[in-house]
């Protein structure tokens, strides 16, 4: 019982990181994450680490883009990371539409917090 209400309450933090996101509230998801989050650089490609680099990466992101991300569906991978399916619609910053696609975010998640992130195609 004990597993399912944690597994809950991840999905429930996720949930809120995706919408705290898209509204641009950048603090509010770093303070989700370990201090040493291994990320990925959906740009650029390679990973960036820890939260500075993170809140960087997205700064220099939402410069050229406008990313909204919508997550449809949840499931727990064999390891125990939690894999979202998640719906991914980019903007340039003119309002052209450059991507409208599903993709796959797969998290870590220690002591309550996201350690790590991997996005799979």
């Amino acid at each position: 019982m004990a597993h399912s209400q944690t597994l809950a309450a991840e999905i429930e933090m996720l949930r809120s990181v995706y919408a705290a996101f898209n509204r641009r509230e950048i603090e509010t998801v770093l303070g989700l994450m370990h201090a040493n989050v291994d990320w990925p650089n959906g740009m650029e490609g390679g990973r960036v680490l820890g939260t500075a680099a993170v809140r960087n990466y997205w700064k220099n992101q939402f410069e050229l883009l406008d990313p909204h991300v919508q997550p449809e569906n949840f499931t727990v991978e064999a390891d125990g990371r939690i894999a979202i399916d998640v719906h991914q619609v980019v903007h340039d910053k003119a309002g052209t539409l450059l991507m409208d696609h599903m993709i796959q975010h797969v998290y870590e998640i220690r002591d309550g917090l996201i350690q790590s992130m991997e996005i799979r195609d």
